[in-house]
């Protein structure tokens, strides 16, 4: 991931224009003409100019993310490191579940593998300092190349204003979990297929490889495809001429995309895991596939907002492929909460160049401004500190909504070795320590029965927890310390208390009173 981030980097000084020419030539302000001559006396050799947008944007990214605690609050980013553990010790993606008891041996192929690898190398190597330092290069590659891309067709307080906009709709999701490392791959994916749109070619066979890392990281791959399709209408409607030949170079790179993203241990089901994963019933009841609300402020509401204003009072136009991917969008993000980045890292790119034509009239800079290599250098340098000042101040976990550090740490080791009754937000957290959950974040492992079973149990239903017990022979459970069902458990004669405090609480069951009374006589 740092190599692909300082890449990045040395793209930015590829000599070049920034800015592309739009269907009408533009002739250049005479003040630009004047700051190209100086810049170009100057030579680049004793003046650092100004930065480039892109490497200020990675470094912004990259600074939030390394030093951001809720990076590590999502109880997933548990499970998966202990997944690319299990990965490293037995050289091997796991095809059967190795982690819950009540449903071991199930099917599961890890089709985040290279993502849980990653983090587990990143564990490893750095604790959890190097998992922020991870995610920060991941969300420096991202902010990088969607800056860059802005920076081509809008001026820089524009595309200052939309990159705001856009990553702020990343907000919610900045977790240490494949998403995040995925993020980086759409981007660039996105990007690319858009400058081939732009400058009228097929996209580049760099991006097959691209697409085998990314299937390999994350099952988001799948929209990565789904773009393919409308950006090649697009270039299918409007090409003058040769209109076949395009259609065919654009079908043939959907094939060959297609084809590197089943090179995965799931294979061509890859393809369909998003699918049903969706099509769960239970998922709503996990926060992230909730429909965005908007009874509080959200990140989408001020994009939304942005963008009716200028489309309104810019009349912006949007080819056909484009307008298509933004409805898509907007669909995903108000259906489920979690496809907000997308809305704000995809949108943002789609919308750069109609933008930039919308405020081609508009006051601008016009040139494009040579940046001394020297920021290159200065970028590397920031990072190396901030990376340094991160390692030397260890992050260290406490109790939490998904670390029930202490809860655990009281119950004996021979209790902790029984079946389990866990709440789903902790099942990361036991996997982690090398405990057997009853349920953990793996939705698609459990499967919609399964979690309904679990959902009734903590409503509480006290049948369905008591034959929860009996059919798995649970001894023990372990609740966030507000859950309804604890009260339900601890009216059982058979269960004790034995640990409480603000985030768990934890119950052992014990002998029947009966058969002591019973022994007694």
């Amino acid at each position: 991931m740092a190599a692909i981030t300082v890449c990045i980097m040395c793209v930015t000084f590829k000599k070049s224009k920034t800015k592309q020419t739009h269907k009408r030539s533009q002739p250049h302000t005479p003040g630009g003409i004047q700051l190209e001559k100086f810049v170009a006396a100057r030579g680049g050799k004793h003046s650092w100019g100004t930065p480039p947008f892109s490497i200020v944007a990675a470094l912004i990214g990259y600074g939030i993310v390394l030093f951001a605690p809720p990076v590590l609050n999502d109880p997933d980013t548990y499970w998966h490191i202990a997944a690319g553990r299990w990965m490293l010790q037995h050289h091997a993606i796991p095809h059967a579940d190795p982690f819950s008891y009540a449903l071991n041996g199930a099917p599961w192929v890890a089709h985040e593998w290279l993502s849980e690898v990653l983090m587990a190398l990143a564990y490893r190597a750095a604790g959890w300092s190097g998992i922020h330092i991870l995610f920060g290069l991941a969300t420096a590659a991202t902010s990088g190349v969607l800056a860059r891309y802005l920076a081509r067709w809008l001026s820089q307080p524009a595309a200052s204003v939309v990159f705001i906009l856009g990553t702020a709709c990343i907000s919610g999701s900045l977790l240490a979990r494949p998403h995040l490392l995925a993020l980086a791959a759409l981007t660039l994916w996105t990007s690319g297929l858009l400058t081939a749109r732009d400058r009228g070619m097929a996209p580049s066979v760099l991006l097959l490889p691209l697409m085998v890392i990314w299937a390999n990281l994350h099952a988001s791959f799948v929209f990565g495809l789904g773009l393919v399709l409308p950006i090649a209408v697009d270039a299918v409607v409007e090409a003058k001429s040769g209109r076949g030949l395009i259609a065919r170079r654009w079908g043939i790179f959907l094939g060959a995309a297609i084809g590197a993203s089943i090179l995965t241990p799931n294979g061509w089901h890859g393809l369909l895991f998003p699918f049903h994963l969706m099509r769960m019933a239970t998922t709503s009841s996990i926060d992230e596939w909730e429909p965005t609300s908007f009874q509080t402020l959200q990140p989408l509401e001020g994009a939304l907002v942005a963008l009716l204003y200028v489309a309104f009072s810019r009349h912006v136009r949007l080819p056909i492929g484009r307008l298509i991917i933004l409805l898509g969008l907007l669909h995903l993000a108000l259906h489920h909460a979690r496809h907000q980045m997308l809305a704000g890292i995809v949108g943002a790119m789609v919308l750069a160049m109609p933008l930039g034509q919308a405020f081609a009239d508009a006051e601008r800079e016009g040139t494009s401004r040579r940046s001394s290599p020297l920021w290159l250098f200065g970028a590397i340098a920031c990072v190396a500190l901030l990376s340094a000042i991160r390692l030397t101040h260890p992050v260290e976990r406490t109790d939490g909504p998904a670390s029930p550090i202490a809860a655990l740490n009281h119950v004996p080791i021979e209790i902790q070795r029984e079946h389990v009754f866990n709440s789903y937000a902790f099942g990361g957290y036991l996997i982690f320590r090398g405990i057997k959950p009853f349920i953990d974040g793996r939705a698609d492992v459990y499967g919609d029965d399964f979690i309904s079973t679990y959902l009734a149990a903590m409503t509480p239903n006290r049948a369905v927890f008591e034959g929860l017990v009996d059919k798995d022979g649970i001894r023990w459970t372990i609740l966030p310390a507000r859950s309804p069902a604890v009260a339900v458990i601890e009216a059982l004669p058979q269960w004790q208390r034995i640990y409480a405090d603000g985030i768990a609480v934890v119950d052992v069951r014990v002998a029947d009173p009966r058969h002591h009374e019973e022994s007694a006589e």
